[in-house]
């Protein structure tokens, strides 16, 4: 198995709305905001060559919406999809698999492209996996979520026939609990080196994947922990659906991270690609930021 980091460029989110009830003074120390209070994060996507499998988890933002849309989040960066795949010598063809986390606008733009105004999936070799019941939610969102729920992302997977549910095999009424018992955080097998762990908080029934590789774990904590600044129990972004389950996942998983030695990949850290773990007076942080290829 190899692992390698995909960058897919960078954009800017509000400070505020990123750290919740974290007051200024303390989040802008973590993430320094420019003169319209808005924070630079990336779209670090993570890609997998497992056998004969080339696994992409996440696709980033895409470059398929209107001026408009973008200007409201100031991409920028020289890194594509594209160039980071070239990079390591892969092409959006040779992708077999794409774990969506969830289907916020940020994390699974990049599944699908418009050319010749017709919506097709950049990954036209590729089955796309999500679960049934985020499913749902993506594509019956609420208000609240509507806006990051954008059709064009989600239904052409489905229309072109390359969807499948990670939990599809599993009978109707089984597994409903899975996210929402705050003692216990429920994961579904993906592969033999691949568990999927459910966190309901961000969104319902949002999968991180948690991947065995040269002895060690890895967890791709996608929006549960956005970033190194993130760790503390009490930050929590704004744009959480239930941001009470959010703090009773974090402090879950925190801990049996730092019980088992387990090695945080960050989705949208704009300097941190992983750390480690380490128990401190103020609770559970950081021990060692490196990168992924150091592993």
């Amino acid at each position: 198995m190899k692992l390698y980091s995909i960058e897919t460029g960078y954009f800017k989110l509000d400070g505020g709305a990123m750290y919740g009830v974290v007051p200024k003074s303390i989040w802008n120390k973590l993430n320094p905001a420019d003169e319209n209070n808005m924070c630079n994060w990336a779209m670090r996507s993570l890609l997998i060559e497992d056998g004969d499998k080339l696994i992409l988890i996440d696709t980033g933002i895409g470059n398929k919406q209107s001026e408009k849309f973008f200007s409201h989040y100031l991409l920028h960066g020289n890194d594509t999809l594209e160039s980071s795949l070239k990079k390591y010598g892969f092409s959006k063809d040779d992708i077999t698999d794409v774990i969506h986390t969830h289907l916020h606008f940020d994390h699974c733009g990049g599944a699908i492209e418009r050319v010749n105004d017709k919506l097709v999936p950049a990954f036209k070799n590729a089955t796309f996996w999500s679960n049934k019941y985020h499913w749902e939610t993506a594509t019956e969102p609420n208000a609240r979520e509507k806006a990051s729920f954008l059709k064009e992302n989600i239904l052409p997977m489905q229309e072109c026939g390359q969807l499948k549910f990670v939990d599809a095999d599993v009978p109707e009424g089984n597994g409903e609990w899975w996210g929402k018992n705050p003692f216990i955080l429920e994961s579904i097998k993906f592969s033999d080196n691949i568990d999927l762990l459910y966190v309901s908080g961000h969104t319902q029934r949002m999968m991180l994947p948690k991947i065995k590789y040269n002895s060690k774990t890895i967890v791709y904590v996608a929006d549960l922990l956005p970033s190194v600044g993130h760790l503390p129990i009490p930050y929590v972004m704004a744009y959480d659906m239930f941001p009470l389950t959010t703090l009773q996942e974090k402090e879950v998983f925190l801990n049996e991270a730092l019980r088992e030695d387990y090695v945080l990949f960050f989705e949208h850290d704009p300097i941190n690609e992983c750390c480690t773990l380490q128990q401190t007076e103020r609770g559970i942080r950081q021990r060692d930021c490196f990168k992924l290829s150091d592993l």
